[in-house]
């Protein structure tokens, strides 16, 4: 009896002890799925590997809007995680919870942890800062739009990466009379053809320089250079330069087929293309400008998501979020990550690590995407886009631009409708969140 009351009080002190000393979990709710997920484990499994303070457990959630939307239900049922990943889009959405987002900026200060701004890109920071330039969440997959270029068609054509929309048009007439199918075909329309077209020629898409500066907004897209620029797209697609083939990334297929010869698509999609492109060599490009346009042409701007910290839990879990995202941006850890995906490296050192690794060397036109988005200062138009329920308002895009390919609408009748029922939505939500 004695024998058992000692092995019960063991056991006790033993669990007790265990308990004492178990690690602290941080819960992190991300959207990437199949290869891009399996290298979040490995990143959270490197970071619980490196102390033994706190346990990062990634919980996949579904694509974006999922992922986000479930972690607005969650934080209304108490329930929320430390940390979930936002797309782009979603920021304004995210900056008008009131109470349910603890800044970055805040965190890293509160649990003191060494932080500088300055060591990321001001190309992607400045989308996620507030008026006073302080970022409100942790970049970690951001990515800008690029052209792909079919290499061995191009020289069968005797024609060199365009630099400008005049060069697309010059290059794809040659293309196709040397008996290729298609001149170019895009990815991702609104973010890439409306978007980006916006920021690369210093056009705001919408007032209040795209939302930064207040919520009473109201879209510009149905002015130049956009208008000029989707009606030249359908004068393009009835001549076989331009093929639609699909809101995201379906258009995909036609340039690993070899049909277009040109695709603008995410840096972020150099992985895959790279996987898919069998038959022939591929290049990367600058996205296009108009040179009768702009004489210099501005930043494109990013896409992909940032990582948001929830309100709602103890202080000692928050350090362990602090201490997760100061792993995060380590140059190796960045650099890694980059390397493998395509995305953006987010801080300079990442950058310098990449390239003195030799990456951009041996995998020519990974380097683009950040010259692209370094080599000139955001403008108010170039920064980002801030505006309340945009995941909405780009499918409202997405439907009218649908109806200028079909041939049901003219650009300037498109782009009016896309204006009247987006503003729309902007209304609604300036409403919900004054």
């Amino acid at each position: 009896m004695k024998t058992q009351r000692l092995t019960a009080i063991s056991s006790a002190l033993l669990l007790a002890s265990f308990s004492a000393n178990a690690a602290t979990e941080i819960e992190w709710w991300h959207a990437m799925g199949g290869n891009l997920g399996e290298k979040v484990n490995e990143i959270a499994e490197k970071f619980n590997a490196s102390q033994d303070d706190y346990i990062v457990k990634p919980v996949y959630k579904g694509n974006y809007t999922e992922t986000m939307t479930g972690a607005v239900s969650a934080f209304r049922a108490n329930k929320q995680p430390h940390i979930v990943q936002v797309f782009e889009v979603g920021t304004a959405t995210m900056m008008s919870a009131k109470g349910a987002v603890y800044p970055v900026y805040k965190l890293m200060k509160d649990a003191n942890e060494p932080f500088d701004q300055s060591d990321y890109l001001s190309s992607v920071t400045g989308y996620y800062s507030d008026e006073d330039g302080n970022m409100l969440s942790m970049p970690f997959n951001s990515s800008t739009p690029v052209l792909y270029y079919n290499k061995d068609l191009f020289k069968q054509a005797g024609v060199q990466p365009p630099k400008t929309w005049e060069d697309v048009e010059t290059a794809s007439k040659k293309l196709l009379a040397n008996g290729a199918k298609c001149g170019f075909t895009t990815g991702w329309q609104s973010w890439v053809q409306i978007e980006n077209l916006g920021a690369r020629h210093n056009a705001p898409i919408a007032t209040n320089d795209n939302g930064f500066a207040g919520i009473d907004n109201k879209m510009l897209i149905n002015k130049a250079p956009f208008v000029d620029h989707i009606q030249k797209m359908a004068d393009w697609q009835q001549a076989g330069i331009f093929e639609y083939g699909g809101r995201r990334s379906d258009s995909a297929p036609l340039f690993y087929s070899g049909e277009c010869a040109m695709y603008m698509n995410s840096s972020a999609s150099y992985a895959g293309v790279k996987e898919s492109v069998k038959d022939f060599e591929f290049g990367v490009a600058k996205l296009p400008y108009w040179n009768k346009a702009v004489e210099q042409p501005r930043n494109t701007i990013i896409g992909g998501a940032t990582l948001w910290v929830l309100q709602g839990h103890e202080s000692e879990e928050y350090k362990g979020v602090a201490q997760f995202f100061s792993f995060l941006s380590k140059p190796e850890i960045q650099a890694d990550w980059h390397q493998f995906t395509g995305y953006l490296p987010i801080t300079h050192a990442a950058y310098e690590l990449s390239k003195k690794q030799g990456f951009y060397a041996q995998n020519p036109g990974t380097d683009i995407a950040i010259k692209q988005m370094t080599e000139v200062e955001p403008t108010p138009a170039s920064k980002g886009i801030r505006l309340g329920n945009f995941v909405q308002i780009r499918d409202v895009i997405n439907e009218e631009l649908e109806t200028v390919w079909s041939g049901d609408k003219s650009a300037q009748e498109a782009l009016d409708e896309a204006v009247e029922r987006a503003n729309g939505l902007l209304s609604k939500f300036a409403k919900a969140n004054k």
